[in-house]
């Protein structure tokens, strides 16, 4: 059943790579202060070097991304107030790219899919894959990276992967957690939390019987809650990808090529591995 989901999920990431249908340490990101979103597309267009039709912004001369900052090492916020994480350093090498600034604008993850889908922001990145319902309303870059999604426990549970369907399971709402759980074991075994901090605190406190989320979060609310493991099969494997309007051809195209130019020059994988080192 995990391998079809996982065959299928990819699957359909490589057809998105062809057309425009569409959860550990390092170096830190610089992106700039969350500022308020205009609602109003810029009369203006830019040009960028990764492509060469021109497209719009939200708001001229900035390239603003919507995410949830609570997700490491993909995003998450830094002592000071700003942001850092793969996404976020992935996103400051394509504003580069188009010529923009970087706007990282930090909510809930349903909001942050939202924002991309009405044009509040440019585009969004918070570990995002591809499914049915989101090809329905965006439009979805090439993937950029691989999450491999796992299941955390106690130290000592007795929780597998094939008893999952006998246990309460944590995860965050309105992700590809969410939704592979509540499809393989119905809402009754699942219980959604605003994000993954949250669930991993309920764990922690005999809320939840386990906790399903991306590799990388796992690894890192592990490593930071003592007593915590992570069982050595897979939940589920899938590819990240970037969001953006319906129909926003022009912008997805950049996006595309920008993309591009960074995994042939080894810049995507340098800012991965600086996060996610190879076990």
């Amino acid at each position: 059943m995990k391998n079809l989901k996982k065959l299928s999920l990819m699957g359909l990431t490589a057809a998105l790579s062809v057309g425009l249908l569409a959860g550990c340490g390092g170096n830190s990101g610089t992106a700039t202060t969350p500022e308020q979103t205009s609602q109003t597309p810029a009369a203006q267009t830019s040009e960028t070097p990764a492509a060469s039709a021109e497209f719009t912004t939200v708001e001229e001369g900035k390239l603003i991304v919507s995410t949830n900052a609570a997700f490491p090492p993909y995003e998450m916020t830094t002592d000071n107030g700003g942001y850092e994480g793969i996404d976020v350093e992935i996103a400051e090498a394509i504003a580069k790219e188009l010529g923009l600034e970087l706007q990282i604008d930090d909510m809930g993850f349903d909001a942050a899919l939202e924002a991309a889908q009405s044009g509040m922001s440019d585009m969004v990145m918070a570990g995002v894959t591809v499914n049915e319902d989101r090809l329905a309303v965006m439009d979805f870059s090439n993937s950029y990276a691989t999450g491999v999604q796992v299941i955390i426990v106690k130290e000592g549970s007795d929780v597998t992967l094939d008893t999952l369907g006998e246990q309460l399971i944590g995860v965050q709402d309105a992700t590809t957690g969410w939704q592979y759980c509540t499809d393989d074991f119905g809402s009754d075994h699942v219980a959604a939390f605003d994000n993954g901090i949250t669930a991993v605190q309920a764990l922690m406190n005999d809320q939840v019987d386990c906790v399903v989320i991306d590799q990388g979060p796992a690894q890192s609310f592990v490593a930071q809650n003592p007593g915590l493991v992570i069982l050595d099969t897979e939940y589920t494997v899938e590819d990240y990808a970037i969001g953006v309007k319906k129909g926003n051809t022009a912008l997805l195209n950049a996006i595309n090529g920008a993309l591009e130019k960074l995994t042939e020059d080894g810049t995507i994988q340098t800012i991965i591995d600086s996060y996610i080192t190879a076990e």
